[in-house]
C-alpha cells in the first residue's frame, strides 16, 4: 500500500504521480456559461488516486473539465502524499514551477487557480501559504467535499486553509454522490471504507494528517458498489490506511468486520473481483482468512506489511505483533488459500537497526517467500518519535541494505512470475498497450498481463495463456474460442 504507513502505492513506488486524463463532463444549473479546466497532479497510495477522482466529480457541476495539459488550466491541483523523504519541500519546488505557468496565464489575461490538497496540505496548513503566496486554497484530506464553496471564497481574494478533521461529512459526501445515476466507469476501480489510523507506529504522519480511524456503513458501501457495479465496473479494490481494521454498522444493527463485508459484496451481479488494500497483521481476523478460502470474487492476492523481521526493531517500531506471530498468521492464510500472492513492506535502517536485525529482516523474507514488495530507507517525518530517537541509521548503510533486499525481492518475484508460464487464468483488460493491437489487463495475482488482441475486449474477463515473462509483467495469449469468464 506501502510507503511506510501500510498503503500500497500505485505505479512507481518512490513516487508515484498520476494525473488524470480522462475527461468528465458534469452540466448543472449552477455550471458557468464559459467551461472551465482542472489539471489534477497525485501523489502517492491509492486513497490519494481515489480522492482525486472525487474532487474533480464535485468539481463537475461548477462547469470544470479535466486537462492532461496544466498550461490549459484554469485550476491547478496537487493531491500530495507526506510519506517520502523530503516531501513537502518537493511540493514547494513543484509550486515554483507552476508559479511561472500562471505568471504566463496573467501575461495572457487568462486566471489560474492554485490549491494543495491531501496529507501535506493537512501537515503544513498555514505554512504552504505564507511559503507559497501563489496557493489560493490548502484543503485536507477530510474537506474536498467543500471544494466547490472554497473555490468561491478564494475566488472572492480570501486565502483559504482548510484542514479540519471531518470524516463523517466526507463519507456523507459520497454517499449522496453514490445516489446519482451512474456514469460509465473503467472495469477497475477504488471504493474507500475506511480512513484513518489508530495504531500509532513510531515511524509514520498518518495518525496525525488523517485522524482517527473511521469506517462507512455496510449501507454507504454496498449502494456505492452496486452502482458502480451497473456503471461497468468489474473489479472493485476497497481502500483504507487500515483497511482490515474496518468495522462499519451493519444492516442488522452489529458491527460487521471486513470478511463479512467481502461476503455480502460478492452477491452483486456483475462485480467480479474483490480486492482490499492495506491490511495490518494485528486486524486479520478467522472471517477474513476464510473469506480468502470462500470467495472465487476474492482475488488470491494479499499486502500485509511486516516492516521488519526483528523483533526489537518490531517493537521500536510500536507494531505490536512478533516475526513469529507474523509468521503463523501466513501459514493460516496459505491454508485457507495456498495459491495467494503475498505482498508486503519494509523499512531498512529504523533507528537502531544492527546487521543481525536486518538479516533477521532478510531471513524473514526468504522464508515466507513473496510475490512482490515495496521497499524504503527509513526517513524522519516530523512530529512522529522515531524523528527523535536515539542510533539514526548511516545512510550508506541504509543504502546498502536495501539494495541487498530489494534483489532477493526481485529474485523472489521473478520466481513468481516463472510459475505462471503455461498457466490459464482470467485477465481483466483494462486498457489499451503501448504497441498497436495490444490491450493489457491484470492477473488474480495482480500482474499486468499483456496480450495481442482487440480493443473490444477491454471491460471483459478472458482466459489468457502465459507463454513468457518480463521483470513486471506477464505475456500471453488468448485462448481458442475464448469467450468472458468470471473471476480467476
Amino acid at each position: 500500500m506501502t510507503q511506510h504507513h501500510d498503503m500500497a502505492v500505485v505505479g512507481e513506488p518512490v513516487e508515484a504521480t498520476l494525473d488524470n486524463t480522462t475527461s468528465k463532463t458534469v452540466t448543472s444549473a449552477s455550471a458557468a456559461l464559459q467551461p472551465k479546466k482542472v489539471f489534477m497532479r497525485t501523489y502517492g497510495c491509492q486513497m490519494n488516486v481515489y480522492d482525486s477522482d472525487r474532487m474533480t466529480d464535485v468539481l463537475g457541476p461548477e462547469g470544470f473539465t479535466t486537462t492532461e495539459n496544466m498550461e490549459d488550466a484554469d485550476l491547478v491541483i496537487l493531491n500530495t502524499c507526506h510519506i517520502r523523504e523530503k516531501a513537502a519541500e518537493k511540493v514547494y519546488s513543484e509550486l515554483g514551477r507552476i508559479r511561472k505557468v500562471k505568471e504566463e496565464r496573467a501575461r495572457q489575461g487568462k486566471e489560474m487557480m492554485i490549491g494543495v490538497a491531501g496529507c501535506v496540505a493537512q501537515a503544513e496548513g498555514e505554512e504552504i501559504s505564507r511559503r507559497a503566496p501563489i496557493v489560493d486554497l490548502v484543503i485536507g484530506p477530510q474537506s474536498y467535499h467543500q471544494l466547490p464553496k472554497l473555490l468561491k471564497t478564494a475566488r472572492d481574494g480570501t486565502k483559504v486553509v482548510e484542514t479540519e478533521f471531518d470524516i463523517d461529512a466526507k463519507f456523507k459526501h459520497l454517499s449522496e454522490r453514490a445516489a446519482r445515476p451512474p456514469l460509465k466507469r473503467a472495469p477497475s476501480a477504488f471504493l474507500t471504507v475506511q480512513e484513518g489510523c489508530d495504531k500509532f507506529c513510531t515511524f509514520c504522519v498518518v495518525p496525525y494528517t488523517r485522524g482517527a480511524e473511521v469506517s462507512r456503513s455496510v449501507e454507504q458501501i454496498v449502494t456505492e458498489a452496486e452502482l458502480m457495479a451497473a456503471a461497468g465496473v468489474r473489479e472493485i479494490t476497497l481502500l483504507g490506511q487500515n483497511v482490515n481494521g474496518w468495522h462499519g454498522a451493519g444492516p442488522d444493527g452489529n458491527s460487521w468486520g471486513l470478511g463479512r463485508l467481502l461476503y455480502r459484496l460478492s452477491e452483486i451481479d456483475g462485480l467480479d473481483r474483490l480486492r482490499y488494500t492495506t491490511s495490518h497483521p494485528r486486524d486479520m481476523d478467522d472471517e477474513l482468512i476464510q473469506a480468502h478460502r470462500d470467495l472465487k470474487t476474492l482475488m488470491p492476492y494479499l499486502h500485509l506489511p511486516v516492516q521488519s523481521g526483528s523483533d526489537s526493531i518490531l517493537a521500536s517500531m510500536n507494531r505490536k505483533h512478533t516475526r513469529d506471530e507474523y509468521f503463523r498468521l501466513i501459514d493460516r492464510i496459505r491454508e485457507a488459500a495456498p495459491d495467494i500472492a503475498l505482498s508486503c513492506d519494509f523499512i531498512v535502517g529504523f533507528p537502531g537497526e544492527t546487521d543481525q536485525d536486518f538479516q533477521d529482516t532478510m531471513d524473514l523474507i526468504r522464508r515466507v517467500e513473496f510475490g512482490s514488495a515495496f521497499s524504503f530507507k527509513y526517513s524522519q517525518r516530523p512530529g512522529t518519535p522515531g524523528a527523535l530517537m536515539d542510533n539514526q541509521v548511516d545512510e550508506d548503510i541504509k543504502s546498502a541494505r536495501l539494495a541487498e533486499l530489494q534483489e532477493l525481492v526481485a529474485q523472489q518475484q521473478t520466481a513468481f512470475n516463472a510459475s505462471r508460464i503455461n498457466m490459464t487464468f482470467g485477465v481483466l483488460f483494462e486498457r489499451k498497450g503501448r504497441m498497436p493491437g495490444q490491450i493489457v489487463g491484470k492477473s488474480p495475482w495482480l500482474q499486468p498481463v499483456q496480450v495481442d488482441a482487440s480493443e473490444d475486449l477491454i471491460g471483459t474477463i478472458q482466459p489468457v495463456e502465459i507463454l513468457e515473462i518480463g521483470r513486471n509483467s506477464l505475456f500471453g495469449q488468448l485462448k481458442p474460442g475464448h469467450h468472458d469468464v468470471v473471476g480467476q
